[in-house]
């Protein structure tokens, strides 16, 4: 019997799960399963649903990307009222190592294991050898991970920064933040850069229109692909000039962090947003905000800067941690 690995992105909209089947040969991947989170009262109903179909024995190993903090091996997701733990799901599925690790975290994880193909480079930069790095996102929420180089290897360590403040750089920006304070007081960058944050800067826009006659579009919450589709298909000018202002917040953000972390080693665009939008990336507001920081702009010209457009770099991590878990706790194939 080959020893089986069970791995998954668990996120505010979709949580996504894995089975592997570890042998001589490698990981051999053997069943996906995608699942509407909000359709289940907790994930142990999503994890009970897959096992169920996929396998008979539980597997040697699991670990999961979590869409939120992770402290004590306990997670209250972020958009879900979720609460995880690696302990209680070890003793409900009889799995002898389980681990909880922070979906931004996993993203990172897997960048060393990503072909070309799958980066998209917006700024080549000059990369400096294991110099540090920094994984950020826009999807349901805004995560980031850095990823310094200890001992020769990359380790990835998770952040909150999605929540730190908003800062605008122009009236229009300010009349945003502003806006935006008037309905939620503090605004966090994750206000603006998700897909929430992206109906709201649309949202926003609708109020400041130069053309008044145009009708006002009602959008829930969360439509930020609706926005996208208005831009892209539709030549909406508010949706438009949404994605605009959304690539320069984020390139602005994304320079910011490159700075705090001075991540000569590049900068990762990955979360679901980016790659649907990748057109508006590269017209060239996103760097230009990106580089826009005073006496370090040159400094800014010379760090790496890619778009990540694999559909599942998260689920990639989870795979690689667990594997790790596996070999940790000596049950090799």
């Amino acid at each position: 019997m080959n020893t089986q690995l069970l791995y998954g992105d668990i996120g505010g909209t979709k949580t996504v799960l894995q089975l592997a089947e570890v042998a001589e040969g490698g990981i051999r991947e053997c069943c996906t399963k995608r699942y509407d989170s909000a359709a289940f009262a907790t994930f142990s109903d999503v994890l009970r649903d897959f096992l169920g179909q996929t396998t008979t024995h539980p597997p040697a190993a699991a670990c999961f990307a979590v869409a939120g903090p992770i402290a004590a091996q306990q997670a209250t997701l972020t958009n879900l009222p979720w609460q995880i733990s690696s302990a209680n799901i070890a003793q409900e599925f009889s799995i002898a190592a389980v681990k909880l690790i922070n979906d931004f975290e996993a993203v990172a994880l897997a960048i060393d294991s990503l072909p070309t193909s799958d980066l998209i480079t917006l700024q080549t930069g000059n990369p400096h050898a294991h110099a540090i790095r920094v994984v950020l996102g826009a999807g349901t929420g805004m995560g980031v991970a850095w990823l310094p180089c200890i001992d020769g290897r990359y380790h990835a360590l998770p952040t909150e920064a999605g929540h730190i403040d908003f800062a605008p750089l122009t009236p229009l920006q300010t009349g945003l933040l502003e806006w935006l304070q008037q309905r939620f007081g503090h605004v966090s960058v994750e206000r603006l850069l998700s897909g929430s944050g992206l109906t709201n800067i649309f949202k926003f826009l609708q109020t400041q229109a130069a053309t008044p006659d145009l009708p006002v579009i009602e959008l829930e919450e969360d439509s930020g692909a609706a926005v996208t589709e208005l831009a892209q298909t539709g030549n909406h000018p508010a949706a438009l000039q949404a994605l605009e202002l959304f690539a320069e917040i984020y390139g602005a953000y994304a320079g910011n962090l490159a700075l705090a972390g001075l991540c000569r080693g590049g900068v990762y665009v990955a979360g679901g947003i980016a790659p649907k939008m990748i057109d508006t990336l590269r017209a060239g507001g996103f760097m230009r905000a990106f580089r826009a920081k005073g006496r370090f702009s040159a400094l800014l010209h010379e760090i790496p800067v890619h778009v990540v457009v694999n559909p599942a770099p998260g689920l990639l991590g989870a795979q690689q941690e667990a594997w790790h878990l596996l070999q940790s706790s000596g049950k090799k194939p």
